[in-house]
């Protein structure tokens, strides 16, 4: 049985979002190097409307390897996210924040996903933030397993993952449910 999310979600409810594969598209077997090769998945836009009036913070939570392996710098994956946003805020929808881990995953000590500590590090950047009132949506195993040792509500993207807590095939059909 679904969980009632629109009875679930309050004025208090945080979102945490994957970024490949739930913003833009996933490039197989690469990394989103430039804004020419980043292409929004559809309907993430009118999604983003609609979380911005439902949800106290709205943040990415993302693993970006491709920084640590040299084909690209922070400042490039900067410029990307900065325009994501523009493009999201020109549609009336909004990103508080956005975390990183630029690491290999084969650096010891790494913080990427499912590793909680970006859930961590979004609660010292927002103390008012409640990971027990926030949902991380994800398209990824990693994603589910991080926002369960984080605490937070889990939603895969995708065909249905026992290890959610719901599942949708996109992240506009999720928003659609809480804007009734």
């Amino acid at each position: 049985m679904r969980p009632d999310w629109n009875h679930i979600i309050r004025d208090d409810w945080s979102l945490m979002l994957d970024r490949d594969g739930v913003i833009n598209r996933r490039i197989v077997d690469g990394y989103v190097t430039s804004w020419d090769a980043f292409e929004w998945l559809p309907g993430v836009l009118d999604a983003l409307e609609i979380f911005s009036q439902r949800f106290r913070h709205i943040l990415i939570v993302t693993n970006q390897q491709g920084v640590g392996k040299g084909l690209m710098s922070m400042e490039q994956l900067e410029a990307i996210h900065d325009k994501m946003c523009a493009a999201i805020e020109a549609h009336r929808g909004r990103i508080d924040g956005i975390l990183v881990c630029p690491q290999l995953a084969s650096e010891p000590g790494n913080y990427r996903k499912p590793n909680p500590d970006m859930a961590w590090m979004a609660r010292e950047i927002y103390p008012d933030l409640d990971l027990s009132h926030c949902v991380m949506i994800g398209d990824g195993l990693s994603d589910m397993e991080f926002g369960r040792r984080a605490g937070t509500k889990t939603i895969f993207i995708g065909e249905e993952n026992p290890g959610a807590d719901d599942y949708f095939s996109s992240i506009l059909e999720f928003a659609n449910l809480l804007k009734q």
